[in-house]
C-alpha cells in the first residue's frame, strides 16, 4: 500500500504538469438611475427600440437593454439590476453605429410625427423616380421604334 500512495501522487503531478488553459472573465456593475418604471420604447431602426424620454439613451436589442457612458458600454437583461460592462468587440454595430445624443429625451409622439413624415418623404421620391424612369423607357422605347421603321417626325 506504500508503493501505491506515492505512485498515485506522482501520477496526479504529472497529469497536472500538462498545459491547462484558463479563461478569465472581468464583470464590472454599475448602478444606473434609472425610474423602476421605464417609459415607452420607440423603434429607431428595425430591431432597435430607444427608452424615450430619458437624458440617457438606453436602447433595447435582442433582450438586452444597453447604455453608452463614455466610451463605454454596458448591457442587463432588466433595466432594474445591475449593469454590467461589455467588451467592445461584443457592443451589437448598430448601437456603435448611432451618434452619441441622437435619441436623448426622445418624444414618442413627436418621434412617431417625424417618422410618418419622412416615410411619406421617401415614399414620393420613389414614386417621382418610377415615373421619371418609365417616361425614360417609354422615350427610349418611341426612339428605337423610330429608328427601326424609319419615322422622322
Amino acid at each position: 500500500m506504500k508503493l501505491l500512495l506515492p505512485a498515485a501522487v506522482a501520477s496526479i503531478l504529472l497529469a497536472s504538469s500538462a498545459p491547462a488553459r484558463a479563461q478569465v472573465g472581468v464583470e464590472m456593475h454599475i448602478t444606473m438611475g434609472l425610474p423602476s418604471e421605464l417609459p415607452p420604447m420607440v423603434v429607431v431602426q428595425p430591431g432597435v427600440r430607444v427608452v424615450s424620454e430619458l437624458d440617457e439613451e438606453v436602447y433595447f436589442i435582442d433582450g438586452w437593454y444597453w447604455v453608452r457612458r463614455g466610451p463605454h458600454w454596458y448591457r442587463a437583461r432588466d433595466h432594474r439590476r445591475a449593469w454590467t460592462w461589455v467588451e467592445p468587440r461584443r457592443v451589437p454595430v448598430v448601437l456603435v453605429r448611432i451618434p452619441p445624443g441622437q435619441y436623448r429625451r426622445l418624444d414618442h409622439e413627436r418621434w412617431r410625427r417625424e417618422h410618418h413624415e419622412w416615410k411619406e418623404e421617401r415614399k414620393a421620391e420613389r414614386a417621382r423616380f418610377k415615373a421619371e424612369e418609365k417616361a425614360a423607357r417609354e422615350e427610349w422605347k418611341r426612339e428605337k421604334h423610330e429608328r427601326k421603321h424609319g419615322h422622322d417626325d
